[in-house]
């Protein structure tokens, strides 16, 4: 099977020893060579890597089953953190391995957490490592998504394929697709930050962030970075581009006009505008209500991060925010949106029958003609209780290891959408050096489970331990 796989592990190992390459070169230019020869080590062996795994391909298999897809994904979350954990572990900064991983792990799943205390005493090539990684790790999971988007549209009917105007007999080319809007988007955000004032540097690491729909701040603090309204407003909206479908902006350049295209980004623009009314009609501080409007956005869009004068008895309002997450085809994650709703509709479908058992209810999603079979309502909500039982474990796993249930409940939820820990949730001053390593072990394990979809797990797990 390795030998099916190996190209994909190839493609993005040598990645891994770009961005080592491009950090080489910024040390070089700010005279920085306390960690160079760290990226000097990544870079070959990540690049070496990456050749013996294409060299290693086997050309002749030209399709992989599911369930060899579904390893991909997982081997490729466990895998590629450790290259990146290289430039930590080898640093000035005395770090253990479990930290580095822990680290490299947060910033490729998106989540955010991290070991450093004080960013100051972070050089910049190393802040750099960080921002990549998280953006190296958000293609990785749109990458996943192309994957799995034939076997999942056989499935579902073309339910996924719908929203995003992909022809499945070309589905390689999905691939540069993905990866020529991914990159255009992040120079979009960086152009638009760094015309609104904020300096070239933090503007190119947040941009890495947004996209990403990661928690990687190049400061201690986000005021340190924006200072005015405009900013604050311009962050805000660039966070969308990580909330909404990542083919809307390709679709309305190309004048796609079929309504199906842009279904789930209408729903999805409804939402965001009921939770700004929502959240307006509650606030009578109109100055107050830039650094509210961000943690909402930031909330839906799984990134987390905030201000530090958010609103703290909105906590438990952006955690319920987090884990419903944003469009199925972005680099949020949450449960989904689009599954939310669709649980909601079959639910009240379910109780309408009951009152008129006789009267016949339309399955079809929305208002279009594509109808969803019930085994697949079934399957959201299975794993909706997976993700409540996984809650339960994490959490009480993090509270016998000393930490406050409410801040182990919040955490888990954190972890399990993979959103950082911030002054928005009240847990800005959590620190993660406390953790023994078996905590932090657990964290990175629920991490990845985040990541790759608890579906991905319930599939695999049925494959190997309930093979009749």
């Amino acid at each position: 099977m390795l030998r099916s796989i190996s190209l994909y592990l190839g493609i993005f190992s040598i990645l891994i020893s770009f961005f080592s390459l491009l950090n080489i070169i910024y040390s070089q230019y700010l005279e920085f060579y306390l960690n160079l020869n760290s990226y000097l080590y990544t870079l070959i062996i990540s690049f070496f890597l990456g050749i013996g795994f294409i060299l290693y391909q086997n050309k002749k298999q030209n399709k992989i089953n599911l369930y060899e897809k579904l390893l991909i994904i997982l081997f490729g979350f466990f895998y590629f953190p450790f290259l990146i954990a290289i430039p930590y572990y080898l640093s000035i900064y005395n770090l253990s391995f479990i930290d580095c991983y822990f680290e490299a792990v947060s910033g490729f799943t998106s989540t955010g957490f991290t070991i450093f205390n004080n960013i100051k005493y972070i050089d910049e090539s190393m802040i750099i490592w960080r921002s990549t990684s998280q953006w190296l790790g958000g293609l990785f999971f749109l990458f996943s998504l192309i994957l799995l988007l034939d076997e999942l549209a056989f499935k579902l009917k073309n339910f996924i394929t719908t929203f995003i105007s992909i022809n499945l007999v070309e589905i390689k080319k999905q691939f540069l697709k993905v990866f020529v809007i991914y990159v255009l988007l992040t120079l979009i955000i960086f152009l638009l930050l760094s015309f609104s004032g904020i300096r070239i540097f933090d503007s190119f690491n947040l941009s890495m962030t947004v996209i990403s729909s990661g928690g990687f701040i190049p400061s201690n603090s986000l005021e340190e970075i924006i200072s005015t309204n405009n900013q604050i407003f311009v962050l805000s909206i660039t966070m969308l581009f990580s909330f909404f479908n990542l083919y809307l902006l390709y679709n309305l350049i190309s004048f796609k006009n079929k309504i199906d295209l842009f279904q789930e980004d209408i729903l999805l623009f409804f939402y965001l505008l009921f939770l700004i009314l929502i959240s307006f009609i509650f606030i009578n501080d109109l100055k107050s209500y830039q650094s509210l409007f961000l943690s909402l956005v930031s909330s839906i869009s799984n990134i987390g991060i905030g201000l530090n004068n958010s609103p703290n008895n909105l906590s438990i309002f952006f955690l319920f925010l987090t884990i419903i997450g944003g469009g199925l085809f972005s680099t949020s994650s949450g449960t989904r949106f689009i599954k939310f709703i669709l649980l909601i509709k079959f639910s009240f479908n379910e109780l309408f029958l009951v009152a008129r058992p006789k009267y016949i209810l339309s399955s079809n999603l929305f208002f279009s003609n594509l109808k969803i079979k019930s085994d697949e309502v079934n399957k959201y909500f299975l794993s909706f209780l997976f993700f409540i039982i996984l809650l339960f474990v994490l959490s009480s796993f993090l509270s016998f290891y000393g930490i406050y249930f409410q801040e182990a409940l919040s955490i888990s939820i954190l972890t399990l959408t993979n959103t950082v820990n911030s002054n928005i949730y009240n847990l800005d001053n959590f620190d993660f050096n406390y953790l023994n390593n078996l905590p932090k072990i657990l964290l990175i394990f629920f991490m990845i489970i985040g990541r790759v979809e608890i579906l991905t797990i319930l599939v695999l797990v049925k494959k190997f331990f309930f093979k009749n």
